[in-house]
C-alpha cells in the first residue's frame, strides 16, 4: 500500500497537509485520522474541509461524535473518543453513517475497525519530542506533491 510521511513544525504546515489530502479525494472517501490528543486531528481535518470548499469553521466534534458540514463536496466528521464498544456505535446508527455521499473523516476509526472498509485513506499524527509532528498517510488514492 502506498505512504507518505511527512513532519510539520506548526499547526499552518499540518493545516497544509490536511489540504493536500483533501485535494485528492472524491465524494464517498473515508479517512480516518489517529493519534493521541492534540496531536492535530483536528488540525487536518481543517485543511480537508478547506479543500473540500467548506467555509464554515471545523471544531472537534469530542462532544457531539459528529458534525456535518454541508458544501460542494459535503464532510460527516466524527470523533469517536467518547465510544466504549462497536456495539454502542452500532446503537447509534453509526454503521450507516460511515458511508455518505461526501467525505467521512473519523477520528479514533480504530474503535471501530470491523466496520470500515478495506479502501480508506488511514493518517497517523504522532508527536514528536521537539514538539513536531509526524503525518504518515496510507491508501490515498493518488500520492501527494
Amino acid at each position: 500500500m502506498n505512504h507518505q510521511v511527512y513532519t510539520t513544525s506548526s499547526e499552518e504546515e499540518t493545516l497544509q497537509i490536511g489540504t493536500s489530502i483533501g485535494s485528492s479525494l472524491h465524494p464517498g472517501s473515508i479517512v480516518c485520522l489517529r493519534g493521541s490528543l492534540g496531536s492535530g486531528k483536528t488540525v487536518l481535518a481543517r485543511g480537508i474541509a478547506r479543500a473540500m470548499g467548506i467555509t464554515e469553521p471545523v471544531t472537534s466534534p469530542t462532544f457531539t461524535l459528529i458534525q456535518e458540514y454541508p458544501g460542494p463536496c459535503p464532510i460527516r466528521h466524527m470523533d469517536l473518543y467518547r465510544i466504549d464498544s462497536l456495539e454502542e456505535f452500532e446503537h447509534l446508527g453509526g454503521e450507516e453513517l460511515i458511508f455518505s455521499d461526501g467525505v467521512t473523516l473519523i477520528e479514533w476509526g480504530e474503535k471501530i475497525a470491523p466496520l470500515l472498509p478495506h479502501i480508506r485513506t488511514d493518517v497517523l499524527l504522532e508527536i514528536r519530542d521537539d514538539g513536531s509532528r509526524t503525518i504518515t498517510v496510507r491508501g490515498l488514492p493518488c500520492m501527494l506533491s
